[in-house]
């Protein structure tokens, strides 16, 4: 399988059409790349915010509010590409409303088929609680992609290691993690997370990341980090877990995704954190004691 992660740069759509045609523009250039599956950054579609005026734009709330009008087009726009594109398509996340006044920051992934999926973040960043009105998820899927199972870790999702080896006990091979960081900081964590995520469960991750500056937003006012596609540190894959990372300008990374060598590194592991996971579950280490010095054996 080939994958295409984002380093996508932020601007400011005039109106829904235009921000159709860049989708259109930067989709079939991973297409062309040979990309069977597109990976889009978190927070997409916050970048629809600048369709509205200056009032609207510099407040998130009121930008929520607005960009809902969008969610029907949304679907239909990234549900068109990947059947004309025959692409696999994770769109960054969508700020949705499902109906109560709070956001739920949800990344949807459509197939060439017609079908479509959906992850919500489950854990929020200080500025996603901060904001008082988005809310976190409340369930884990997996779901069948060109042949594989995969599932989707929003940006700081991808940090935490529970939920995640849940979706690959569920038998994910691929972890998909659209991200949006505005520090050199938080762009490492989630880099780190993705390496961890990697290590720990003998995965795949693809990671999209935002890029430039959109000083109207308050969300998306700055943005570091490369789009990067990681391995187990093991045998037959890279020693450093990165597969492709994008590098400047460079708008996508592409990678070759071997499962078969995955499965491989599995029966000759130098390391095997996946099979050994519930080792550190056992019930005298899932608790420490208090030692004292001077106790002695």
């Amino acid at each position: 399988m080939k994958v295409a992660v984002a380093k996508y740069r932020i601007g400011a759509p005039r109106d829904f059409a235009e921000f159709a045609d860049k989708q259109a523009q930067w989709l079939s250039a991973a297409r062309n790349g040979g990309a069977q599956l597109a990976v889009l950054p978190e927070y997409l579609s916050l970048e629809l915010g600048a369709t509205f005026g200056a009032a609207t734009q510099g407040d998130l709330h009121a930008s929520l509010v607005a960009t809902q009008q969008y969610h029907g087009a949304w679907l239909d726009l990234f549900g068109l590409l990947a059947r004309e594109l025959r692409l696999h398509i994770v769109a960054g996340s969508f700020l949705y409303d499902p109906g109560h006044g709070r956001y739920r920051n949800r990344s949807y992934a459509f197939a060439p088929d017609g079908g479509r999926v959906w992850q919500d973040k489950l854990q929020l960043t200080g500025f996603e609680k901060q904001a008082g009105v988005i809310e976190p998820g409340d369930a884990l899927r997996t779901f069948e992609l060109a042949g594989q199972r995969a599932g989707i870790a929003v940006c700081y999702d991808i940090e935490f290691p529970l939920p995640v080896r849940a979706q690959c006990e569920a038998g994910a091979k691929l972890l998909i993690a659209p991200s949006c960081t505005d520090t050199d900081a938080g762009a490492t964590r989630v880099r780190v997370g993705c390496l961890a995520r990697a290590l720990e469960n003998r995965a795949f991750v693809a990671q999209a990341v935002t890029a430039g500056e959109a000083l109207w937003s308050p969300a998306l006012d700055t943005n570091t980090g490369e789009a990067a596609v990681y391995a187990p540190m093991d045998h037959g894959l890279p020693a450093d877990g990165v597969l492709a990372h994008t590098r400047g300008s460079q708008p996508w990374a592409f990678a070759d995704l071997d499962f078969a060598a995955l499965e491989a590194s599995r029966e000759r592991a130098q390391v095997a954190n996946d099979r050994d996971w519930v080792g550190q579950c056992k019930p005298a280490l899932v608790r420490a004691q208090m030692a004292q010095w001077g106790e002695q054996k």
